[in-house]
Order: structure tokens, then sequence, then C-alpha cells
């Protein structure tokens, strides 16, 4: 019997006394996990984060460097307690599978090393911070979750979350409200500050959570918002690979590499991590193992964000509305692919700058060949999620730099029209959508009333703010939405291709 089929038969599950039964083919830490200490904690330990961040510092760990520098993960909503009871249960270990077209290979990587408990008053995660080896606080809660009017871009003072941190600073909700207490509580002790790295795909990640803890400290003590401001680290940082949703196939693709994992992680072959070098308290030496430290992560960011999340709306809405599943068919798809190169080429690259070492020509031509990796299997509706956090963050920045020099935007106010078509919950064949925003009644109520009037769609304010009274756009938005309603996504995409 080989050892794969031998590690299938026990089908013992994944711990940190597995490692050494693993196949010879599965790498695992060659650094002895007892002897990491932490600097970093993470809130909001999903799929995203331990195929970037986790991964990065496992690659330092693998050198023999960055032992101090080990995470502790958390979480503020009451299902993150299902994702530590699973990491717990096998060490804090996650398996990484990377897909690429030509095969699949798996590595198991240990740089998270405790999980706390997750509670209501966020104690535990407030005691983890205010610990003196915590150096570095990081988020990823999503791009909805930074409490921004995302129409206006200022802070939602009024969220009632917000209100209740302010009022009960003590017993936090949010992350920002516990991460203000640790705060409060490490200048009371004289320990000083340290760095907030969001690495949510927000363009100026980094400003929005200074934002959004400074603000919220100014409501519970105006001389520590001040403290905050001055002595905390607010990096902008972007990274960037496709990580799809973990399911019964990924489970099973572990399992057939010779791991037994309930929260296994798959990912493209690709990986990219830039950040700007601003850090109160320290930082592992990133740059090491392949990120980029920089001065211009705008730029980067800015590239991604519009190119690649952005191209991910252009397809996701289109490929719900035709029944498509996942990205790389809606890619190959003869009217979604023309659909999209035409948008990327005439709407959206001439809003994106190049970087240095990379022309937004090439990135795009990249992007093409990631999205069609038949191995990756990103499901449309998981790119489809929470399009009023991802159409406010990716979509209408470029459609507003676009009405405001001139440049052509039919197929920008053409993926919003799909957008709004979508949420009305059926698709082209009349198949049921099933809900897949935080806001979906909202945005439901209003696609069901533009059918007849599209004006109501544009209306939300939380999403257009200004753009819904630009004559040229809400024309455009007004016809093609119609269009979508009287002849369908087909022959719409064909009518826009072909104009």
């Amino acid at each position: 019997m080989d050892e794969l089929a031998t590690v299938r038969t026990q089908a013992r599950p994944l711990s940190e006394a597995m490692l050494h039964h693993l196949p010879t083919s599965v790498e695992v830490p060659r650094y002895r996990r007892d002897q990491l200490s932490p600097g970093i904690v993470h809130i909001g330990v999903g799929n995203f984060h331990r195929a970037h961040q986790a991964w990065y510092l496992h690659r330092l760990m693998q050198q023999g460097l960055a032992y101090d520098w080990a995470i502790v993960g958390a979480g503020v909503r009451p299902a993150d307690t299902e994702m530590r009871d699973k990491l717990l249960a096998q060490d804090c270990l996650t398996t990484l599978i990377e897909l690429a077209p030509y095969g699949s290979r798996a590595e198991v990587i240990g740089s998270l090393i405790d999980y706390v408990p997750v509670g209501a008053d966020n104690r535990a995660l407030i005691a983890a911070m205010t610990a003196q080896n915590c150096r570095i606080v990081s988020l990823t809660v999503t791009e909805g979750g930074y409490y921004i009017d995302t129409a206006t871009g200022a802070f939602d003072a009024d969220h009632p979350d917000i209100r209740h941190d302010a009022n009960k600073p003590s017993e936090p909700r949010t992350a920002f409200g516990a991460i203000v207490a640790a705060l409060r509580h490490r200048r009371e002790a004289g320990l000083g500050p340290f760095t907030v790295l969001s690495c949510d795909n927000l363009q100026g990640n980094g400003g929005i959570a200074r934002q959004v803890v400074v603000s919220l400290a100014s409501f519970i003590d105006p001389d520590l918002s001040c403290w905050i401001d001055t002595q905390c680290s607010f990096p902008n940082s972007m990274v960037d690979s496709i990580v799809p949703a973990t399911g019964p196939h990924e489970r099973s693709l572990a399992a057939s590499l010779g791991v037994v994992d309930q929260v296994p992680v798959t990912h493209e072959n690709f990986r990219q991590r830039v950040i700007e070098d601003d850090f109160c308290a320290g930082r592992p030496d990133w740059d090491q193992v392949g990120a980029t430290f920089t001065d211009n992560v705008h730029g980067y960011e800015a590239m991604k964000l519009r190119i690649l999340n952005g191209g991910h709306q252009v397809l996701a809405n289109a490929g719900e509305l035709l029944g498509v599943p996942t990205i790389d068919r809606c890619i190959s798809h003869p009217q979604i692919g023309a659909f999209f190169v035409k948008v990327q080429n005439d709407e959206i690259l001439p809003h994106v700058v190049d970087v240095p070492g990379l022309r937004s020509t090439d990135y795009l031509s990249r992007v093409v060949c990631r999205f069609s990796n038949p191995a990756v299997k990103d499901t449309t509706r998981r790119v489809a999620f929470d399009g009023s956090a991802r159409h406010t963050g990716f979509i209408l920045p470029v459609l507003r730099d676009a009405v405001k020099i001139g440049t052509p935007i039919e197929g920008l106010a053409l993926t919003e029209a799909l957008w709004a078509r979508m949420c009305a919950g059926t698709r082209d064949d009349g198949s049921e959508i099933e809900p897949n925003d935080p806001k979906w009644s909202q945005l439901r109520r209003a696609a069901i009333e533009a059918q007849n009037k599209p004006s109501r769609w544009l209306d939300q304010t939380d999403v257009y703010g200004d753009l819904a009274s630009n004559r040229r756009f809400s024309a455009a938005f007004d016809k093609w939405l119609k269009t979508l309603w009287e002849v369908g996504t087909f022959e719409t995409l064909n009518q826009y291709i072909t104009m």
C-alpha cells in the first residue's frame, strides 16, 4: 500500500501530531510551532486571510524567520465561533491547495497558533490586543464592514452598532470598538500603540480604517482619539489572489491529496501583496518572500480593484441571470466574455494608470487568464455576493471618473442595469435567485419597482449618491434596464457588443 493510500485508510484529521504522517508531496511546517510567539492579532479568519497574510508569514517561518510574529485569530460575529472550533480542533493548522490549470498541490501552514473565544462583549479579543507582544492588528471584515456611507465616503456615526460602542465602550460589538478599547487600555498602561492593517478590498483601506477608528474614539474620549491618530499606523495595503469558498468539493480535494481538513483553502496559482511601509511597532520582513513595500499602493490597488474586482462584477451579474455557474465559464461564454472585454478596453482601462513594471493592458491579459482557469471553479454566486458594497467600491468610482471627463459609459451603465435586473430575484429562465446581499430586501424592492420605472433603482442614494442626477448615466441606465426586461440578457449583451 503506498503512503497516500495509507493516509486515506487512516482518515485521521489534520493535527500537529499527524504532520509527519502526511504524504511527502504535502509540504508541512519545517519550524517547531511551540517556539512561536504571537505578534499579530487578526480579526476575520476566513479563506482570504489564510491564503494571503498567513501564507506570507508561514513562508518567512519556513526560512527560520519571524518566529515572534505568529498570528492569534479572532472574530466578532457569532458565526466566527464555528470557524474557531474547527481550527482549534486541528491545532490551528490550515491546508492550502493551489489550483493550477495543470494540477493541484497541497501545503499545510502553521503561522496561526491560537484563536481567542468569540463573545458578545469581545472581552477576549480586547485582552489579546492589549497584550504587550501585540504589535499589529489586521482585519479582513469585508468591504461592507467599515461603517462608511458608500455614497459620501463619510463615517456612519448613526449606525446602531457604532452608537452602541460609543455608549458602552467597555462592551463593544464591533471590531473597531474592540480596537479602540484595547488602545485605551494600552495607553493607560504605557504599552504604546500598534499598527492597524486593513487587508480588505477597499481603495485606501488604511485611510478608511484610520477614519473609522479615530472617529469612533472621538465619541468616547477626544484625547484618546488624538493619541491614536498621531501614534498608531494605518498602512494601505493590497492583496490579490482568487480564493473560492470552501465546501464539500474542497474538502474532498484535500482528502484526495492526503489531508483530512475540515476547513481547507483553495486558491489560484497567483499571489500579489503590496503594502505601504508604515508600521509604528515593527513588522515581519514580508518583502523577503515576495511582498512589495511601496509608497504607491494606490496605483497597484486601483489597477486591481478596477480591472479584477470590477471585472468580477461585470461578469457575475450577467452570469447569474443566464445561469452560468462559475467565473471560468462566464469568461468563456461568447456573449458574457465579449461583454467583459469590451467594457474593460473601452470604459475601464482609460481610467487605470500603469504602475512600475506593469501596464494596465498586460494586467488585463493576466486577469483574463486567471479568470479562465478551470481548476478554480469560483462560483458566480460568490462573486456576485454583496453587490451593494462591491459595485460602490469597484464600478461606481470608474463611472464617476467617466462622467466627469466624458468618456464612454454604456457598458458600465449596462453593468449597473444587470445588477438591478439580478436583484429582482429571478433569472431569464424564471428560476429564483436566492438572497445574496446584506441589503437584499431593499435592493429587491427597488429592482421590482424599477422594472416599470428605472429611476427607482437609481433613487437609492446610499448607493448612487449624485450619480443618479447625471443625465447621461441615467439615460443609459434607463435604456439598458428596459432592454433587459424586454428582450433578455443574451440579446441585450449582443446589442452592446455590436455597438
